[in-house]
């Protein structure tokens, strides 16, 4: 006859787990004996292995007294159900693996393959990590949006992109970031952004301007998420509109009559 240590040790448990098991009815609790020890036999080690060896197979404790007290085709069938769901974690687990390691390529967590590859062509072009953060967030709402036309979207950005012009935006604005609404370099900028786009609208048309066609208040969330990015972007949008174009994820041609109060009026 064995104590509850010589049980444990016997079925590779720890004497709390036998414990464990006693209060949940799994595993018989013998009598104790005239010493007031209480004494285990063979039958108990069996027993005790058994739920071991389910318990550590996954079934969960709930489920164990069902299959030690089954016929052999209860049993059978208890142990598939419990395999499928078994494979089901594991499958779940693999999709949080795969999610996890997405994590360390940054963009690529919540964007497809080529919206990251022109992000990355951004950082190749020395585009302000800033900047391409603004990018990134505003393709990841656009990427909730309308998935499917993210390839579109992306196609007109990188012919876009390929204007030494637009790059060269691009990186004025990155020195801006730093400056504060009533830098004069900002009122620079918004001369160089306004002649681009006017001269880009001329030789292209309006529509090539205007391409975000998205509902307004989705251009409202965008432009929003980018002000709080870089915040000197809602100045910049303010100096535009003197220059005869509104908007920043959805650029509009304003009143052509309307001129900034000084100094030099837009080519629109």
């Amino acid at each position: 006859m064995l104590t509850i240590g010589e049980l444990a040790s016997y079925a590779g448990v720890t004497v709390r787990a036998v414990r464990h098991y006693h209060a949940r009815g799994l595993l018989p609790e013998p009598e104790r004996d005239h010493s007031g020890y209480r004494r285990y036999d063979a039958c108990a080690v069996l027993e005790l292995v058994r739920i071991r060896t389910l318990a550590e197979a996954g079934v969960p404790l709930a489920r164990v007294r069902e299959l030690l007290q089954a016929d052999e085709e209860g049993f059978a069938t208890a142990v598939a159900e419990i395999d499928a769901r078994l494979q089901a974690e594991i499958r779940e687990r693999q999709r949080h693996r795969e999610r996890i390691a997405r994590l360390t390529a940054g963009d690529g967590l919540a964007l497809p393959p080529e919206v990251v590859e022109f992000l990355d062509h951004l950082r190749a072009l020395g585009v302000d990590e800033r900047i391409v953060q603004v990018e990134r967030d505003g393709w990841i709402l656009l990427a909730a949006r309308s998935r499917d036309r993210l390839p579109e979207w992306v196609a007109r950005k990188r012919q876009q992109i390929a204007d030494p012009r637009l790059v060269d935006f691009y990186r004025t604005l990155g020195q801006a970031l730093d400056r504060s609404d009533d830098d004069p370099r900002l009122v620079e900028l918004a001369d160089e952004m306004a002649a681009y786009i006017t001269q880009m609208a001329d030789e292209q048309g309006d529509d090539h301007v205007d391409d975000a066609d998205v509902e307004p208040p989705f251009v409202e969330l965008m432009d929003a998420l980018a002000f709080d990015t870089a915040p000197p972007a809602r100045r910049l949008v303010e100096l535009l509109r003197e220059r005869g174009w509104t908007g920043w994820t959805k650029l509009e041609r304003v009143d052509p009559a309307f001129t900034r109060p000084s100094g030099p009026t837009s080519s629109a």
